[in-house]
């Protein structure tokens, strides 16, 4: 370990040796990132964490949009590992807002120590490894450069929002702006003549806010989107006490449901009822429960049975009809591809929204919008004038925060443009030819819960270094057979859904579909939390058999071509 401090549950310790500036330097302080230093921390290891924000939280910190809030039930969106129940801690609604979330992981940093090893304002611009010393050199936007025996990457899934793909923007005389960029000073929406392009997670959100305040309000839609209803409502002190007591079967649920949610999986498939009423009568009880229960505690084989599938999608569709008024608006909003193939947003009145006087909805999927003009924007057939218009046109998911950044392994090679080319990981956390790289929420990782995922790895991680400290080894490399297996998995369970071919259809970002020339292939392990934990706790007490350790430079790379 190296010679510079580290905290270890809020205390200082020093490390042995000297021969680089950190034992691990962390890119970013998010979830992910905060978690990590900890783990390290606890463990006895130094680490700095750098972070392009001027605060922490990541996801939390730039998607300040008005009506940003979690779809995951604020209780189990935490982080999860046991030492910091004693935290005082209370949630004021069952989906958190945004400026909630960031104060809770301000509050967490604060509560561990954490501060005095982030960085702000400060981005990872290069990180080479060194076969010759077995340490990362990395270089920051300020000039700096560091030298580490492990790199973290902490980027989260959806840090790289995608820019307006519109020619002429820089012409437009009205303010525009993008969700998951939002400022820090208050946007008014009072009496503007507002547009919202996208119709995804965030401008769901976005959507029945603004429409309250704007002059009038336009949604520009390709893809209409299964919104299901959060049912969201504060909660009241005796549901704090009793989540409170029941903290760790919360916590054992989420790590065995197959999102990492506080649910108990279907076990009813809709091939055991008889009648359509029975059907209709389940499907009714997900929708009025709300959240993503709609998906997961109705039946168990909805992402595996083309017609359980169509009958929810159906049934969402009925709803729209019956929610909107105006019959031509309720139609364009009705999606027609498999429920999950894009991520379903959790709504907040959003449906209802369309129902107001000063809100149009505009299908741009034939029509799509050409660009952005100096008084507003202009399809292949209209123009249209705004006083603003707000972006929400999606991410570069899961690979495109890695791919910004020059990140190089042990024989040159850009970790972005292998991950793209090749997308081949062990289990979203390693990847071959980039030794000592550990990846929190990388590509192939679970499709959950972000945090009760994020708590595995991160736990994973801190196993594997404690290892090599412990057995005197400077290198470890990821055998790119188990790579490629792990790749097999990852496409064989997606391929066993019905969900590959609506995600190509409808562009979706966990399959790489909204970027144009980005493969189309899962991003994601969507066999579940649980067995994904089985399989990372099999490599370690199995002695990690799909990585070669070393304790020099040539024989680890040898080692893991085998």
């Amino acid at each position: 370990m190296a010679s510079t401090e580290t905290v270890t549950n809020g205390t200082s310790t020093t490390g042995g040796s000297s021969d680089v500036d950190y034992d691990a330097l962390v890119i970013g302080a998010g979830f992910g990132g905060i978690r990590t230093l900890y783990e390290l921390g606890k463990r006895g290891f130094s680490a700095r964490a750098f972070e392009a924000g001027s605060g922490v939280g990541g996801t939390w910190y730039w998607n300040r949009y008005p009506g940003a809030r979690t779809d995951s039930e604020s209780w189990i969106y935490v982080l999860t590992f046991q030492e910091v129940l004693g935290l005082d801690w209370d949630w004021k609604e069952r989906f958190p807002t945004q400026p909630e979330v960031e104060q809770y992981l301000n509050r967490v940093t604060d509560y561990l120590d954490l501060r005095r090893h982030i960085e702000l304002n400060t981005k990872i611009t290069k990180a080479h490894w060194n076969p010759a010393k077995n340490v990362w050199e990395v270089t920051t936007s300020k000039g700096k450069t560091y030298t580490a025996r492990f790199l973290i990457t902490a980027t989260g899934p959806l840090a790289t929002p995608l820019p307006p793909p519109f020619p002429g923007l820089e012409s437009f005389k009205g303010e525009w702006y993008q969700t998951g960029l939002w400022p820090k000073h208050k946007v008014d929406f009072a009496g503007k003549r507002v547009a919202v392009v996208g119709t995804g997670a965030t401008a769901v959100q976005v959507i029945p806010v603004v429409a309250h305040n704007a002059k009038s309000l336009t949604v520009f839609q390709r893809t209409p989107n299964f919104v299901l209803p959060a049912r969201n409502y504060p909660i009241p002190q005796d549901q704090q006490m009793a989540l409170r007591r029941e903290c760790e079967a919360v916590l054992g649920r989420a790590r065995t449901q197959s999102f990492g949610m506080d649910m108990v999986d279907a076990t009813l498939k809709s091939t055991d009822l008889e009648t359509d009423a029975e059907i209709q009568r389940v499907l009714e009880f997900g929708w009025e429960i709300g959240g993503f229960r709609f998906i997961f505690e109705t039946f168990a084989d909805m992402l595996t049975n083309a017609k359980c599938n169509e009958a929810a999608a159906e049934f969402v569709r009925n709803k729209i009809r019956s929610i909107v008024k105006d019959k031509k608006t309720a139609e364009l909003l009705c999606p027609y591809y498999t429920i999950l193939s894009k991520r379903p947003p959790l709504g907040h009145f959003y449906y209802e929204a369309f129902n107001r006087d000063n809100v149009e909805l505009v299908d741009v999927s034939n029509d799509p919008i050409q660009a952005i003009t100096p008084t507003g924007l202009r399809t292949g057939t209209k123009e249209y004038d705004f006083d603003m218009i707000i972006f929400a046109v999606g991410f570069d998911a899961v690979t495109g925060t890695l791919a910004a950044i020059d990140i190089r392994g042990a024989e040159g090679q850009h970790l972005g443009e292998q991950l793209n080319r090749d997308m081949e990981t062990a289990y979203g956390i390693t990847a071959p030819g980039f030794p000592n790289l550990f990846m929190v929420s990388g590509p192939q990782a679970p499709f959950a819960n972000i945090p009760v995922v994020i708590d595995n790895t991160v736990d994973w991680i801190g196993r594997a270094v404690s290892y090599m400290h412990d057995h005197g080894h400077q290198r470890m490399d990821t055998k790119e057979e188990v790579a490629r297996h792990w790749k097999e998995q990852v496409e064989a369970v997606f391929g066993m859904t019905v969900l590959p071919e609506g995600a190509k259809k409808t562009h979706s970002w966990y399959v790489g579909a909204n970027m144009e020339g980005k493969p189309v292939r899962p991003l994601f392990w969507f066999g579940g939390v649980a067995p994904y934990f089985a399989i990372c706790d099999k490599e370690v007490s199995d002695g990690y058999p799909g990585f070669a350790f070393s304790s020099d430079q040539s024989s680890g790379a040898v080692q893991a071509r085998l």
